[in-house]
């Protein structure tokens, strides 16, 4: 595909995503805002293109987005290799966001669980050590996230198969919510 169509079809999908997800949006804030208000964290995962958006999108919240703010609490749990290789090694791959989640995770704290196809199985467990936790959970997935979507407070389905338009969909739902928590200050 050439520059101007992968542009063109990336500005549609966001298009599509701004008219049907403004109750996700609203939801997504409030949900952030009342955790940060409370003095609970945002605890963020998912696997490769979406490991590395949960480590952006924590280094926005913890640092500052567009205003200078006090640091907010966020957490990537993809950062610690020690952590990671060990549940790895001694519970097996799909436990190494849910064991970290029954470490970290309580009552009141968001997660933003990411995965572009919906359906990896350390996401989803993950996703379910949180809501036993009693974490509200935000997903972010694409038009096949159907097992994801099925398991969050609120998700954000991108409606697109493709999975770099979905993971352009995810930054930019990604700093959407972060330009929203600056406002807490």
């Amino acid at each position: 595909m050439k520059p101007a169509a992968c542009l063109r079809e990336s500005a549609r999908v966001k298009l599509a995503l701004a008219r049907t997800h403004g109750k996700q949006f609203a939801r997504a804030v409030a949900l952030l805002k009342r955790a940060i208000r409370r003095g609970n964290k945002v605890l963020l995962f998912g696997n490769g293109g979406s490991a590395a958006d949960a480590q952006h999108l924590a280094a926005e919240l913890v640092g500052h987005f567009i205003r200078e703010r006090r640091a907010l609490p966020a957490i990537a749990l993809t950062t610690d290799t020690s952590a990671l290789t060990a549940i790895g090694n001694d519970y097996g791959y799909e436990r190494v966001f849910s064991r970290q989640i029954e470490a970290l995770a309580k009552r009141g704290d968001v997660v933003i669980a990411i995965s572009t196809s919906g359906s990896s199985p350390n996401v989803i467990d993950g996703i379910r050590a949180a809501r036993a936790a009693g974490a509200e959970v935000i997903g972010l997935t694409g038009a096949r996230g159907v097992g994801l979507a099925a398991e969050c407070d609120v998700v954000f389905v991108v409606p697109s198969s493709s999975s770099p338009r979905i993971q352009e969909a995810h930054i930019a739902i990604g700093h959407i919510l972060c330009e929203a928590v600056d406002e807490i200050g």
